[in-house]
């Protein structure tokens, strides 16, 4: 079990689940990525950290740095967002499409450093 594992072992079922998918959402979008948990949070990482993502009390976080959030903020919507933050709620589907075109995004940024 890795360090991912175990932060998404700590929550229930459901939540997991939910945790599982963003992980699986990311992988695919950043296959080349590694994994790791960088400020407390499992972290997707690739000449950088990539992404973070974390569960808060009402919402599924995912962090992409503020470049992540301002390229997308148009189509953010309803989605609650801060500088470098997305808030996805717990009781609605995960856009994956959105969070596959925000790390794609990120991963391009990081490879032209």
């Amino acid at each position: 079990m890795n360090e991912i594992d175990q932060y998404i072992a700590q929550y229930s079922e459901e939540l997991q689940e939910k945790l599982q998918e963003i992980r699986q959402v990311i992988r695919e979008a950043a296959p080349e990525a590694s994994e790791k948990i960088s400020w407390q949070m499992p972290t997707f990482y690739l000449n950088g950290n990539l992404v973070h993502f974390a569960m808060n009390k009402a919402h599924l976080g995912l962090y992409p740095g503020a470049s992540g959030v301002e390229h997308f903020e148009s189509e953010l919507g309803d989605y609650k967002h801060s500088k470098g933050t997305i808030q996805f709620p717990l009781n609605k589907p995960l856009p994956k499409e959105l969070i596959t075109k925000i790390v794609q995004f990120r991963v391009q940024e990081n490879t032209k450093k």
